[in-house]
């Protein structure tokens, strides 16, 4: 297998895009992370593109468009849909191209415009994406999928509501400090148990908001990045894998199986162990789900996660780092371009670019996005050289 490089990476700001159509934010980000990169369009081979919803927009097959603006038509693409984590599964599969030696440099960009479709259509857009005849027919959304997570690990492990605030009262402090952040505003806790009840026992400051964006990365091979001069980071491992669609399925409610496969997968790759990891953007939907994620990332044992947030061991520049950029809760979540978005930021802290909310002295970042309620999920570890 060949070694795989990120060497440049490029985004749009997250939040209400309405003045941009989705292929207009898709070229911005894909040509940002090309003269990031350092390269001429001719050199991209090929390009995975990430998303989820493009027909509320009206531009479904949108990987043909973005290789004609870029100039380069004759370049295949494929787009990729696999819910909320579309964006990883994306850039796993242009990993694996590189890796095969197909081609030595790819570009890989998510994205997502619902805003203007309203949140009653948006909801139900995102309900589409569970197993809909037993869950979004039924009048399960998401939030109300992730309360039953919430109120079961409640139950399980003596958490309180407060703990899950601290988790969106965390995010917001890295949020505020990124410029490109939906959400760019500190909260307290008091204002995440003060704000509307959702779903009991989740809140509106418990959930993230839908978000347009785009985000884009450029993978190539390290021969490739060494030629070019300029600075890259090493892919080191990669995991994917799945759980039952619907939550009924499982075994227990406060664990997600696709993250524990993925990241063990990603780990043995990587030759490491969850200890040497300095920070990680996770897939936090809902406060909920940054708990369980971190648990079952191995970062803490199960049960303990909230634990650790009221201690700080998830703050910047702590035990681990979580969510240095803000996450979904504060970043936001276009959907098809959430997990590239976690790699810019990995890319960026790596690389010395992440401005006030750098991580010090980091050197192994790991991402982890999930689609649905886990039903699927990658995970992908890197390493600045």
């Amino acid at each position: 297998m060949e070694k795989v490089c990120v060497l440049g990476a490029g985004s749009t700001k997250y939040g209400n895009l309405a003045d941009d159509s989705i292929v207009d934010i898709t070229t911005q980000a894909s040509v940002a992370a090309i003269e990031d990169a350092g390269v001429d369009p001719k050199e991209v081979k090929a390009a995975y593109i990430s998303n989820v919803f493009g027909v509320a927009d009206k531009q479904v097959h949108i990987g043909p468009v973005l290789m004609s603006n870029l100039g380069i038509s004759d370049r295949p693409s494929l787009s990729i849909e696999s819910a909320c984590g579309s964006g990883s599964v994306s850039f796993r599969e242009a990993y694996a191209n590189v890796a095969a030696g197909f081609y030595d440099c790819l570009v890989v960009t998510g994205v997502e415009k619902v805003t203007h479709t309203g949140t009653e259509w948006t909801t139900t857009y995102f309900a589409y994406c569970s197993d809909f005849f037993y869950e979004g027919q039924a009048g399960a959304s998401f939030p109300g999928l992730f309360a039953s997570m919430a109120r079961a690990y409640l139950t399980e492990f003596g958490a309180t509501e407060e703990d899950f605030a601290r988790v969106a009262v965390k995010n917001h402090e890295n949020g505020f400090l990124n410029p490109k952040a939906h959400l760019k505003k500190r909260i307290t806790i008091d204002d995440v148990m003060g704000s509307p009840v959702i779903a009991s026992p989740l809140k509106l400051f418990d959930c993230c908001p839908f978000s347009d964006g785009a985000s884009s990365v450029i993978l190539c091979s390290e021969k490739f990045a060494k030629e070019h001069g300029g600075d890259y980071v090493e892919v080191s491992g990669s995991g994917r894998g799945g759980s039952p669609a619907a939550l009924q399925g499982r075994e227990h409610l406060t664990t997600i199986p696709s993250t524990k496969i993925a990241a063990d997968a990603a780990y043995k790759m990587a030759g490491i162990t969850p200890k040497d990891v300095d920070f990680a953007e996770v897939h936090d939907c809902f406060t909920i789900a940054e708990v369980v994620d971190t648990e079952d990332l191995g970062f803490f044992r199960k049960g303990e996660g909230v634990q650790a947030v009221r201690e700080g061991r998830t703050s910047l520049n702590s035990d681990i780092s979580i969510n240095p950029s803000g996450g979904l809760k504060s970043k936001g979540h276009p959907i098809g371009a959430t997990g590239v978005g976690q790699v810019v930021e990995v890319y960026d802290q790596l690389t010395g670019r992440a401005g006030e909310r750098t991580v010090k002295d980091a050197n192994i970042g790991l991402t982890h996005n999930f689609g649905a309620t886990g039903a699927s999920c990658a995970v992908h570890i890197f390493q600045g050289v």
